[in-house]
């Protein structure tokens, strides 16, 4: 029985780091794909984007979409406000001439939006990002250039956050976004990435799918493109820049609302990636998203197993002891207690992911969204003046 609970904790433990250790390494033996340069015909682009309550981040928004503007005079920009309660409808309408303002009348939720200006677009590659992110001036160029490729149905974008000194939540997230980077980067060089960001991604306009109202708009989007039997690549030279959240409790609502909506939108998109997908894709699928989803069981049944190994054996002592030291970190974690708040943070971010599976099971769906109140505090001064230069 030792020897059975033992094992047990073990395999837990590895499928619990496999996401994000070796999966990453598996990927490097993997044969590469490289990225043709065959299709050299203009493409025209249109920018989308969606907002709720976002006056505050919208002057900076506004002033770098005239940039990109500026450098390119073709783009076109549509920008959906969710009946906001501030005084985000009318700063849109007051630039009307920059974009193309689409105005709700009651809160459908982001995916809506983007349904209704993807109707109303006219380019040939739509590229989504948020009202609080900032795009590179050479972002739009370097996107299209992908598009060269006619096997490539969709690009994803490098983000970037600039505020990761402001508290212990956005260093651990920044950590964490670096890693997930990193992890597409690898997916990207032999074949597809398992879904892109809305923070910057671009898709071919008729790869676009109807997206329920209730599921993860750019987790529905970009997985239409494998399923196309299009390639969904990672773009290291296509940088965006965002503030991220700097309250846990903030993080941890993020997280759990897009966890749910994320769980939702795999069982929408399961049957026809069970169907569409090689076994190469199915393995990058389980790996970076179904394994991770479940992540805080694993962890605990490899502690929970554990523990009850020690308590059979002659060292049964050190079980009680264990779990104390556990409880101790944690609530010096949350204390803010310098080493344990990093751990605590992970932790949380983990639970706060099954937190969101459980939802979803529970049939909650998040359908509409609020912008972190947190990301809002200023930042440190070498990440103000890294955002204006791109700005």
């Amino acid at each position: 029985m030792i020897v059975a609970l033992a094992c047990l904790s073990g395999v837990a433990l590895l499928l619990f780091l496999h996401p994000y250790i070796s999966y990453p390494l598996s990927l490097r033996l993997l044969a590469p794909i490289p990225i043709k340069r065959c299709d050299v015909a203009s493409r025209h682009m249109s920018l989308l984007f969606s907002a709720f309550n976002e006056e505050r981040a919208l002057p900076e928004k506004l002033a770098n979409l005239r940039t990109l503007k500026e450098v390119h005079s073709s783009l076109e920009i549509l920008a959906y406000d969710d009946f906001s309660s501030d005084g985000t409808a009318a700063l849109l309408r007051e630039n009307a001439a920059l974009l193309t303002p689409v105005i709700a009348s009651e809160r459908a939720g982001k995916a809506t939006g983007m349904r209704r200006m993807v109707a109303q677009a006219k380019g040939d590659v739509c590229i989504f990002t948020d009202a609080n992110v900032i795009l590179d001036e050479a972002a739009i160029t370097r996107l299209n250039r992908y598009f060269d490729d006619p096997d490539v149905g969709g690009v994803a974008g490098s983000l970037r956050y600039i505020n990761e000194d402001a508290s212990t939540t956005a260093q651990v997230g920044g950590i964490y976004w670096r890693l997930e980077e990193h992890i597409k980067q690898l997916e990207s060089r032999c074949g597809s990435i398992m879904g892109a960001d809305g923070s910057i991604f671009a898709v071919r306009r008729e790869l676009y799918p109807l997206v329920p109202p209730h599921l993860l708009d750019d987790m529905t989007v970009s997985f239409a493109v494998p399923l196309a039997g299009k390639r969904l690549v990672h773009a290291t030279d296509v940088l965006a820049f965002e503030r991220s959240a700097t309250s846990s409790k903030d993080e941890f609502r993020r997280k759990r609302r897009i966890a749910c909506r994320a769980f939702n939108t795999h069982r929408h998109l399961w049957p026809a990636i069970r169907q569409t997908f090689s076994k190469r894709d199915l393995y990058k699928y389980v790996s970076h998203k179904l394994i991770r989803w479940f992540g805080f069981p694993l962890l605990l049944l490899a502690i929970v197993s554990a523990v009850a190994a020690l308590a059979l054996s002659d060292f049964w002592w050190l079980g009680p002891v264990k779990l104390a030291a556990a409880l101790v970190a944690m609530l010096l974690g949350r204390a803010g207690a310098p080493v344990f708040s990093q751990s605590y943070e992970v932790l949380m971010s983990i639970a706060a992911t099954f937190v969101g599976i459980l939802d979803a099971q529970r049939g909650l769906t998040y359908q509409t969204w609020s912008p972190a109140a947190s990301r809002d505090l200023p930042a440190p001064e070498a990440a103000v003046h890294e955002f204006e230069a791109v700005c």
